[in-house]
């Protein structure tokens, strides 16, 4: 029996069946719901413009041709061609798995095979009915600026490894502290400092960033510091560096490993003093600026070379946060692989719609080594490259990569167990996007057996 979880307005089901005893039977079933009975196409399609239901359970044999599919995959794209979101399950009779299947792949939600049991039934389209009032209420926060999957700065993650590092920046956001970002290239290093910035008090100052690697070192004092009219060749006007900019705002220095010696202690001067002298001048300037840093250099090496003034690095790092890499992340690609291809599909090849099955996997097992920018430059290109509407493994011009197995101490067995089921759930998850039947299917186990693991672990099923 179907529930409406508290919703005051009544959920719509349409039931696309032309067996009058079935008819019945699943009208009862769902009688929480609104439940719209059609027995051929010409009648589905009257109700779907009629009602506009959420979700469609559609037998794909339908008169004329009942014993056949024909009809039925004639139903499924008119529904989906005009009213795209709706959730259809397609039922198909025993043995035809295959047909079932190229459904999934023509856009079907999830597919059940006769003889139809109730319950089970039930629970596909109640999961049905739970995620797609999901998407209405992310396409309500999104329309606000907001989106389920965006933490602090807009950086998409659904993992607990990076949920945990955004809260860790926004409790220190208002803090008059420091903060060092420590991770490899690609990580979201600077979009975690301006979710910072952001988040801050000074979040109405600017925020500047500079990557202190990509600046030659004869240019980065003056870039940093400014420079007065006349101080050297070529500076045919005062110029305000980067510190200064940032006045009232935050200043992100990116890859501050590779600072200068002789300019660390000028930075260090800064940090102490909170004062300015801009090359050529003689004026100390009061600067009100936070300093967000970040490197994926190993500073205690550094400092152990003398090449990294350990001052310095106390004065930088008063907070320290580390990120994970998107190795670190389970099922992370999958998710900012779907961002990524909803982001360029629309003005590089509209025709592509999402992922072949065998390209998701490639996704979620592949090892990142430059991270997200890596994985967005090769969407970027799998998007160019793909011939149909989905991208399938061979335009993405990868191999599977194999999942490196975790290094970390286990309390026990049970813990060991526990850790890897969570994290093999949460990419079935992130692979289906939210649907227990396919990730269930994913993880070789049973829907019943799914849910319960999810109780068990205490993981969001949505």
């Amino acid at each position: 029996m179907m529930k409406n979880d508290g919703n005051d307005i009544p959920r719509k089901l349409l039931v696309v069946e032309d067996d009058p005893g079935l008819q019945a039977q699943l009208k009862w079933a769902y009688d929480d719901c609104r439940v719209l009975i059609a027995g051929d196409h010409d009648a589905a399609i009257e109700l779907l413009r009629a009602e506009e239901p959420d979700v469609v359970t559609l037998d794909l044999g339908l008169p004329p041709d009942p014993d056949g599919t024909r009809e039925g995959f004639r139903t499924l794209q008119a529904i989906l061609e005009m009213k795209p979101d709706t959730k259809v399950i397609v039922v198909s009779g025993h043995g035809e798995r295959a047909s079932a299947l190229n459904a999934i792949a023509s856009g079907a939600w999830d597919f059940y095979q006769k003889p139809i049991d109730i319950d089970e039934l039930g629970l596909i389209v109640r999961r049905a009915f739970h995620v797609r009032e999901l998407e209405v209420e992310n396409a309500r926060l999104a329309s606000q600026g907001a989106n389920d999957n965006r933490v602090l700065g807009g950086m998409i993650t659904g993992a607990p490894e990076m949920l945990k590092v955004a809260r860790t920046v926004e409790r220190v956001a208002n803090l008059d502290v420091s903060v060092m970002l420590l991770g490899a290239s690609g990580t979201g290093k600077e979009l975690l400092a301006r979710g910072l910035h952001e988040a801050s008090g000074r979040r109405d100052g600017a925020f500047v960033a500079i990557n202190c690697a990509a600046i030659p070192e004869n240019l980065l004092e003056s870039e940093l510091f400014g420079h007065e009219k006349g101080a050297f060749t070529g500076a045919v006007k005062t110029t305000e560096g980067k510190i200064e900019l940032a006045h009232g705002g935050t200043l992100f220095l990116d890859e501050v490993g590779d600072i200068p010696l002789p300019l660390q202690v000028k930075l260090l001067r800064f940090l102490q003093e909170r004062t300015i002298e801009r090359i050529g001048g003689r004026k100390a300037i009061a600067v009100d600026t936070r300093i967000v840093c970040a490197t994926h250099r190993d500073l205690d090496a550094m400092i152990a070379a003398q090449s990294f003034r350990d001052d310095l690095y106390y004065r930088l790092a008063e907070m320290v946060v580390k990120i994970p890499s998107l190795a670190e992340r389970p099922g992370d690609a999958v998710l900012l692989a779907r961002h990524f291809l909803h982001k360029y599909a629309p003005e590089m090849n509209p025709g592509v719609r999402g992922f072949a099955p065998d390209a998701l996997q490639a996704i979620d097992e592949a090892r990142w080594p430059g991270n997200v920018r890596e994985l967005e430059n090769r969407i970027k290109r799998a998007v160019i490259m793909a011939d149909g509407k989905l991208v399938a493994k061979d335009d993405l011009d990868m191999a599977g990569g194999s999942q490196a197995g975790s290094e970390e101490g286990w309390l026990n067995l049970r813990s060991a167990r526990e850790a890897a089921d969570r994290v093999a759930i949460r990419r079935a998850m992130m692979q289906s996007e939210g649907n227990i039947s396919a990730a269930a299917k994913l993880l070789g186990i049973s829907r019943p057996t799914l849910y319960d693991l999810l109780k068990q672990y205490r993981m969001q099923a949505a």
